[in-house]
C-alpha cells in the first residue's frame, strides 16, 4: 500500500481513499492546490470526511450531471443530509421547504415546477433588467466611503438581493432580514453542522415561510406585475403551484438569487485585481466583458461541490460501484481546473479558446438563474472597474470556512479616489 502526502492531505493509492478535512485553513483558503494534487493522483476518490465517492475530472462531472440514473431527490424520502440523530422533528419547517423545492426534486414534479418558474428567467426577460442593474451598481458605488470600503456588504451583497427582491415583489428594505434567513438556512449544506445549526436553520425556514405566506395572501388579493403574482397566476396544463410549492420556490429563488452571486462577485474582483494593471482592459467591449465573466466563473467558482443520489447500482468508473440511495460528490471547482480540459488551467485567461465551465451545473438542474447571474456580474464588474480603475486591495482577503461554498469573509479595498 502506497501513501502520498500533501501536508494536510493523505491519499491511499491502493483504495483511492482521501483524508482531507474541509475545515483545514490551508485547504479552504486555496482548494486548488489539493485539486491539482488529485488531478495527478486520481480524478475519482473516496473522500473519507464526507463518506462518499467524489469526481473532479471535467468530462466525468459534466457527464454525471446529465446522467438521469442520478438525481437530487432522496429515494428514501426526507432528506438525510447527515441529520444529528434519527429524530428530525426539530427540522419540520426546513424539511417542509426542501420537500417542495425544485432543486431537491426530479421529474415529473421538477419539470412542472421548473416550467412554471422558468419563464421569468429566460435571457430575453432577464435582459430587460440591464438598465436597472447598471443604475443600482452606480448608486451603490456613489455610497462608498471616499478611501476604503468592504465590497462585500457595500456592493456584492446588496446588488443581487435588491434585484431578486424587486423581481419577486417583496420589500427591498427587508434585504438584511432575507440575507440573515438565507445564511442560516444554507449553513445546513456545510460539512460538520451541529444541532444548533439545525435548530437555527429551522427557525429561519419557519420565519421565512411565514413572511412569504403573508405576501402570497396579499398578492392573491392585489396582484401586480411581480414574479410572485406571476407564479400565483401561472398555469401549465391547468396545474398551478400549490401554496407550499410557491413558498418553497420563492425561498429557493431568493436564496439562490444572491448567495452564489455574492461569492462570485467577491471572487471575481479578487481574481481581476490579482492580474495587476488597468482592470478596464478586461471590459473594453461586450464580448470581452462576457468572456471575462466566464473566466471568473471557471477560475474561482462560488460552489465547489454538488451532490447527487444514485437511483440504481452503477459502475461510475473503473472499480467504482455505487448502490441505490448512495451519494456522489461532483467537484465543480476541481473540474474547472482539469488539465485534461484546459490549457494552463491555473492561469486567468479570458481569451482562452477552451472557455467552458460547470459552475452552473448541467442537465435538468442547470442553474435556472444563470442568465440573471451572468448579467449581474457583467454589469456590476464593468461598472465597478470603469468607475474605480485604481481600485486595489487594502488587505489580503481571506476565504470563509464554508466548504462546499467558496467565498470571502471580507473584501476591503482602497477605492483610489
Amino acid at each position: 500500500m502506497t501513501k502520498l502526502m500533501l501536508t494536510y492531505l493523505a491519499f491511499d493509492s491502493s483504495t483511492r481513499h482521501v483524508r482531507l478535512d474541509p475545515h483545514e485553513p490551508a485547504f479552504y483558503q486555496n482548494p486548488y492546490e489539493a485539486y491539482a494534487f488529485m488531478h495527478g493522483a486520481s480524478n475519482a476518490f473516496f473522500w473519507e470526511e464526507f463518506g462518499f465517492w467524489c469526481f473532479g475530472g471535467f468530462d466525468d462531472v459534466s457527464r454525471l450531471l446529465r446522467d438521469r440514473r442520478f438525481g437530487r431527490q432522496n429515494p428514501a424520502g426526507i432528506p438525510d443530509r447527515s441529520g444529528i440523530g434519527r429524530d428530525r422533528t426539530h427540522l419540520n419547517a426546513f424539511d417542509g421547504i426542501e420537500a417542495n423545492s425544485m432543486l431537491e426534486l426530479e421529474p415529473p414534479v421538477h419539470t412542472r415546477l421548473r416550467t412554471l418558474v422558468n419563464r421569468a428567467f429566460v435571457s430575453r426577460q432577464v435582459e430587460r433588467l440591464r438598465p436597472r442593474v447598471e443604475a443600482l451598481a452606480n448608486e451603490l458605488i456613489d455610497r462608498f466611503e471616499p478611501d476604503q470600503v468592504d465590497l462585500l456588504p457595500a456592493f456584492a451583497s446588496p446588488l443581487p438581493i435588491t434585484i431578486i427582491a424587486e423581481m419577486l415583489g417583496v420589500p427591498v428594505e427587508m434585504g438584511p432580514q432575507l440575507l440573515d434567513w438565507s445564511h442560516r438556512m444554507v449553513a445546513m449544506y456545510m460539512h460538520g453542522r451541529t444541532r444548533e445549526t439545525e435548530e437555527t436553520a429551522n427557525r429561519a425556514a419557519r420565519d421565512f415561510s411565514d413572511f412569504l405566506r403573508g405576501y402570497v395572501a396579499e398578492r392573491r388579493k392585489n396582484p401586480g406585475d411581480d414574479l410572485l403574482s406571476l407564479l400565483i397566476a401561472a398555469q401549465e396544463d391547468n396545474q398551478k403551484l400549490s401554496e407550499d410549492e410557491l413558498v418553497s420556490s420563492a425561498i429557493l429563488l431568493l436564496n439562490a438569487g444572491h448567495e452564489a452571486t455574492v461569492h462570485q462577485t467577491g471572487n471575481a474582483v479578487r481574481s481581476i485585481l490579482a492580474q495587476g494593471g488597468d482592470p478596464r482592459r478586461f471590459f473594453v467591449s461586450a464580448e470581452a466583458t462576457a468572456a471575462t465573466v466566464e473566466e471568473c466563473l471557471r477560475f474561482d467558482a462560488p460552489l465547489h461541490m454538488f451532490t447527487r443520489y444514485a437511483y440504481e447500482e452503477i459502475e461510475v468508473g473503473p472499480g467504482v460501484i455505487v448502490r441505490p440511495g448512495e451519494t456522489i460528490g461532483l467537484l465543480l471547482g476541481m473540474a474547472n481546473h482539469d488539465p485534461a480540459a484546459f490549457a494552463e488551467p491555473f492561469a486567468f485567461r479570458p481569451d482562452r479558446a477552451d472557455q467552458k465551465n460547470v459552475s452552473f451545473g448541467a442537465g435538468i438542474h442547470f442553474c435556472i438563474g444563470a442568465p440573471l447571474a451572468r448579467l449581474e456580474l457583467e454589469v456590476s464588474l464593468k461598472t465597478l472597474f470603469e468607475r474605480l480603475p485604481r481600485l486595489h486591495l487594502a488587505e489580503q482577503p481571506r476565504f470563509r470556512d464554508s466548504y462546499h461554498f467558496h467565498g470571502l469573509e471580507t473584501l476591503v479595498v482602497h477605492t483610489g479616489q
